[in-house]
């Protein structure tokens, strides 16, 4: 399937990334691992992790259509990003756009309890990219999960360790999860762990089956509008914005709203610089602690809302 970005739109794409000479596609880069980690890098520090379309709009229904998402990302150039189909999806198409080879895959995660991964593996609420090289290496890339998220593509095998946000490292493994009742057919498991001494946290699951835009339909319907308690997107408000070094160091830091608490992570220890506790506060955080600008309609859309502060 053809991407759905015409080529004025992936160039203004890879401006509004600011994705350095020599991966753009006047350069004609190889489809090689450092192409695809430079896009994965300046992605997430491009386009955050965010639900606000769930409660900072007048219909609360998020569209995965390609040329809405395109223009929330790039053309209105407020800040936006998505949450995990968003802009999973969105990537999709820039990276069929740019000639690689890439499916999606649907994603069990397993909610946190006392902030790690616990207990059993829920539904499928996420997706991850699969590319696959020239040379037949495959790689996950996950753009839409935020924190504890990959910042950069890994290799689909097991067992490999990667280094992530400071002293973090992340693998995946090719093993079951317990909930299986056929236990011959394993899944790719992501694992992070906060040190090499830190035990390792299974977080979420997926195979190396495609799902196509019907599945994303269902996914998409509960994840924005299931009140049910494991479907966080309705009962939080969530930002994830990854900061991007000089050059090309890669990813050193994150800035993190979860409801009116904003913390900042600089490759170390989280710390708390701003707690909201009226709309207002949290709007005008938006602004400066991550660069999204919203209308007054959207502003207005959150009015009545469980996740509405001050009230």
């Amino acid at each position: 399937m053809a991407s759905a970005y015409t080529s004025q739109q992936l160039d203004a794409y890879e401006t509004h990334i600011s994705l350095p000479s020599r991966f753009r596609r006047s350069s004609s880069p190889p489809l090689d691992i450092a192409y695809l980690t430079a896009l994965h890098i300046h992605q997430i520090s491009s386009a955050p992790y965010e639900n606000l379309q769930i409660h900072y709009s007048s219909t609360h229904t998020v569209s995965l259509d390609p040329q809405v998402l395109f223009k929330k990302i790039v053309t209105d150039k407020r800040g936006r990003g998505g949450y995990c189909m968003e802009n999973s999806i969105f990537f999709n198409h820039v990276l069929r756009g740019l000639g690689w080879t890439v499916y999606t895959a649907g994603v069990r995660i397993r909610p946190r309890v006392g902030g790690v991964p616990s207990g059993d593996y829920i539904g499928w609420v996420h997706i991850v990219n699969i590319v696959t090289l020239p040379t037949g290496e495959k790689y996950m890339l996950d753009v839409g999960f935020g924190g504890d998220g990959a910042t950069q593509p890994l290799p689909l095998i097991s067992g490999h360790i990667t280094s992530n946000l400071g002293t973090q490292e992340i693998r995946l493994i090719h093993s079951t999860i317990p909930q299986q009742v056929d236990q011959s057919k394993p899944l790719w498991i992501y694992q992070y762990r906060n040190a090499r001494d830190k035990e390792w946290n299974s977080f979420y699951a997926f195979p190396e089956t495609e799902f196509t835009e019907e599945d994303f339909k269902v996914m998409n319907f509960y994840t924005s509008h299931s009140a049910a308690e494991t479907n966080f997107q309705t009962r939080r408000v969530l930002i994830v914005r990854f900061l991007r070094g000089e050059g090309e160091e890669g990813i050193v830091g994150k800035v993190m709203l979860v409801d009116g608490e904003v913390k900042r992570n600089d490759g170390g220890r989280t710390s708390v610089v701003m707690v909201c506790r009226t709309e207002e506060e949290r709007v005008e955080a938006l602004r400066v602690y991550f660069g999204i600008e919203l209308t007054d309609e959207e502003r207005f859309g959150v009015r009545g809302r469980n996740v509405e502060l001050g009230v």
